[in-house]
């Protein structure tokens, strides 16, 4: 049973509420956000229809602001608009979905002057307006606007995206804007694309930047951008259409060759019953048979040959794959679709290769995801020298899988680290090699025979011999 003193919602309100309200107005007192908070509370119990203009009120506030959000106080910004976004969406639109549609287009009018004042590269800001966007969907077949003039909306906001706030409103608005926003819409984008962006006269040009090819002019990226919009709004409502044949209208011949833009037409024709067609795209694609495999393309041909009914080759495809990279999804998928006993056969066979794959970081990765424990043992006792202590993102949880049932298996891989870190003289790394060291001290009496390896005593002595100076790494054991 939780203590009296733990703060829960029953212990507080036991308090009784003119003991929390004064403790509210205590803290609202110094802090604006939750002020605002209590005020939106008190007006959506008044009257629910004045929280809009709370919100409104609000929004013109943020416009209105100037200063720079440093990163002290990003998260308080980004807080205060969530804020607002849940209000239109959790109060406002349970009275009124047309004011809530209204208010939550305001709400991403405010991205670009928002995100011109401060720096958001961990995408705080970002994630809020992406949220609103998604937002707009719901909030719009609730109100159920004209069609046409949503359409008209949709095509002034896609032309004013840029921050990327706007990338997915075409798919969360297509229920709303139906087939005749969607039509008048494509119809908007498809004009814009023939009228041509005017260029200045040549002495007035203006460059913004540098590329292998000269001057890059702000006019030319200009017209870069507007023709990759319309593409990217073409694709979309060419998807909300189930138009495969528009979508691939908006990839020139060359284009349509890279292995992930056929990948992606061919699952459209896949999904329209024209597998045919979606093979002839995969097989056209300039991708290089051998070598790192291109997933996306690889999972798209072998959907595609399932689709044919071609499952031999569907399965040769996984088993290359699995060959060239150990992916064990592909191994995975090989295996389920053989017959019984036969599967067990071939993931011997498999495991085998495993154990003979050139890089033996990539391999004992396989074999503790399997897993293969043993496998992965016998690889790093045989292959040991060839460790690479660097790679502590593969090598710390090996050794902590192995550690268990194969102790020096463990100890070679956390030696390797330990011996990275001080020949690297890697300080910030110290703490972790120190801790690997009491690992691999724990580990030695679990070790019966350590073959051709040194033992513990042996390690920690000739540890001591090249590295004793590196006090801020001894310093650190007991």
């Amino acid at each position: 049973m939780a203590s009296k003193k733990t703060l829960t919602a029953e212990n507080l309100e036991a308090l009784g509420a003119k003991r929390l309200a004064e403790l509210l107005m205590d803290i609202a007192e110094d802090d604006a956000a939750v002020k605002r908070r209590l005020r939106l509370e008190l007006a959506a119990r008044e009257a629910p229809e004045s929280v809009a203009a709370e919100v409104r009120k609000r929004l013109a506030q943020i416009a209105r602001a100037r200063s720079f959000v440093d990163w002290r106080r990003l998260r308080d910004l980004a807080a205060d608009l969530e804020m607002q976004r849940r209000t239109i969406v959790d109060q406002v639109a349970r009275t009124d979905p047309a004011e809530a549609l209204e208010l939550m287009w305001r709400f991403m009018g405010l991205a670009e002057s928002v995100h011109e004042r401060c720096d958001d590269s961990n995408g705080v800001i970002s994630d809020v307006f992406r949220g609103a966007c998604c937002d707009l969907g719901p909030l719009a077949e609730l109100a159920k606007p004209d069609p046409v003039a949503l359409a008209d909306r949709v095509f002034e906001a896609l032309n004013e995206n840029g921050y990327g706030q706007y990338d997915h409103l075409i798919e969360t608005l297509a229920p709303a804007l139906g087939s005749q926003g969607l039509d008048h819409l494509k119809a908007r984008l498809v004009e814009l694309s023939r009228m041509p962006v005017a260029r200045p006269r040549e002495g007035q040009r203006k460059v913004i930047g540098w590329g292998s090819g000269g001057p890059l002019y702000e006019d030319e990226i200009r017209a870069h951008s507007r023709e990759s919009t319309i593409r990217f709004a073409l694709r979309e409502i060419a998807d909300a259409q189930d138009d495969v044949d528009a979508f691939i209208a908006q990839y020139d011949e060359k284009t349509r060759r890279v292995p992930n833009i056929a990948a992606d037409i061919a699952r459209r024709l896949l999904a329209a019953g024209r597998a045919e067609e979606a093979l002839r795209t995969i097989e056209a694609a300039e991708h290089r048979r051998g070598g790192w495999p291109n997933f996306d393309w690889e999972d798209a041909r072998i959907e595609t040959l399932d689709a044919l009914g071609r499952r031999d080759e569907a399965q040769a495809a996984r088993w290359s794959c699995f060959e060239r990279t150990l992916s064990a999804e592909h191994l995975r998928a090989y295996l389920k679709r053989l017959p019984d006993f036969d599967d067990v056969e071939a993931e011997t066979r498999a495991l085998d290769h495993a154990e003979r794959y050139a890089s033996l970081l990539q391999a004992l990765a396989f074999f503790i995801s399997w897993p293969a424990l043993d496998r992965a043992s016998r690889l790093v006792i045989r292959r040991a020298g060839e460790l690479d202590g660097d790679h502590y993102e593969i090598l710390s949880p090996a050794a902590d899988a192995l550690a268990g049932k194969h102790p020096l298996a463990a100890t070679l891989m956390l030696r390797a680290m330990i011996d990275f870190t001080l020949a690297k003289a890697r300080s910030s790394r110290y703490r972790h090699a120190a801790r690997h060291f009491l690992e691999c001290a724990s580990l030695a009496s679990s070790i019966a025979d350590y073959g051709a390896f040194e033992t513990h005593e042996s390690y920690a002595a000739r540890l001591k011999a090249e590295h004793g100076r590196k006090s801020g790494f001894w310093s650190l054991i007991p």
